[in-house]
């Protein structure tokens, strides 16, 4: 009886010193990704595939991250639910930001997206919007909380325009370029990048832009901001995050072609040859001597500082904002860019 006891104590005490010799990952289980919701300033562009490559590739679940991608209809939209927590962290201008900031928004910007604004009017070429006084007398389409809508009042006041005389029409994020095509506006405000979609829709050369740019109003755009409560309960995160964006971003940089396979297979919906020239239309607006000499999305303390100041002076605010409370530094990690400086 003893001896027929004792072989399946045997049996199974070399079970257990097999398990001992088991790798540590395969006795532990895989802890679970923290969720974590990323508000896009709009519907799917060419502005947003280096979110979905990131996603794609890994780099948030190796940073332990359940990461979430939503649209929303422009920078006020995407401002109000990171303030309100519906969002970790999103997309929005830098002006828009500001102003929210002014209000009582507890957001911040954490890192750039453009180095360069891409704020324009598109007009039709029979009828352009050539300067920024042609705009008076003219009704502009664009969605309640898009960005330029919310910035105009102080580009109007930089370039010496009655805002007044501007009318601004709601229009849904994708009725932009059927409004102008089909003369139902004068003009819509969009971004440089947009240039695609109004090409194939009127046709090469009928698109005409009037870039904020070239009228004193150069200042930082596109932005990664988040709120104040992830901020304060998941900094690890919002680090990890951002540093994962910047990874996604330079992949794209690198491989166009590879980025846009990825982004077409998470977005069907999207025209990847427009979203391709929508895309490359972008990188002009980083490929800039801060972002190779700091990495992509470094915030510039000089050009934080000024934008503030314009948005200060322009845009009739209910209190002035110091630069330092929309923005900090403190989340970024270096990722390095690989396209050459243009």
């Amino acid at each position: 009886m003893r001896f027929r006891i004792a072989v399946p104590v045997a049996a199974a005490c070399a079970a257990l010193l097999s398990l001992a010799w088991l790798p540590a990952q395969a006795q532990t289980p895989t802890p679970a990704r923290e969720k974590f919701t990323f508000a896009l300033n709009w519907f799917a562009v060419g502005d947003h595939a280096a979110y979905w490559v990131a996603l794609e590739k890994g780099y948030y679940a190796q940073r332990g991250l359940d990461v979430s991608i939503e649209a929303s209809k422009g920078s006020g939209d995407s401002i109000a639910k990171v303030d309100t927590g519906r969002a970790d962290a999103g997309l929005a201008d830098a002006v828009p930001i500001i102003s929210a900031v002014s209000r009582g928004a507890r957001v911040k910007m954490v890192g750039m997206v453009f180095d360069k604004t891409p704020m324009t009017f598109f007009s039709r070429s029979d009828a352009p919007l050539l300067k920024p006084a042609d705009l008076e007398g003219k009704t502009v389409g664009a969605p309640a909380g898009d960005s330029q809508r919310l910035a105009f009042p102080a580009f109007a006041r930089l370039n010496r325009i009655d805002p007044n005389k501007v009318t601004w029409v709601n229009i849904e994020p994708t009725a932009k370029v059927a409004s102008i095509a089909e003369k139902r506006m004068d003009g819509v405000a969009d971004y440089t990048t947009g240039q695609p979609f109004y090409d194939k829709a009127m046709g090469e050369g009928k698109a005409v832009r009037l870039a904020w740019a070239d009228y004193g109003f150069d200042l930082y755009a596109m932005s990664i901001m988040a709120g104040e409560k992830t901020m304060a309960e998941k900094p690890k995160q919002l680090k990890a995050f951002l540093e994962a964006s910047y990874m996604g971003w330079r992949d794209v940089m690198a491989n166009p072609d590879e980025a846009l396979a990825i982004y077409k297979q998470r977005v069907p919906e999207i025209d990847v040859a427009i979203i391709k020239a929508n895309m490359l239309l972008g990188f002009e607006l980083m490929r800039t001597k801060t972002y190779a000499d700091n990495g992509i999305g470094y915030i510039d303390d000089k050009k934080m500082c000024a934008s503030t100041d314009i948005v200060n002076t322009y845009m009739g605010l209910p209190k002035k904002v110091d630069c330092k409370t929309v923005y900090t530094g403190e989340f970024f990690t270096k990722v390095a860019m690989p396209l050459p400086v243009k």
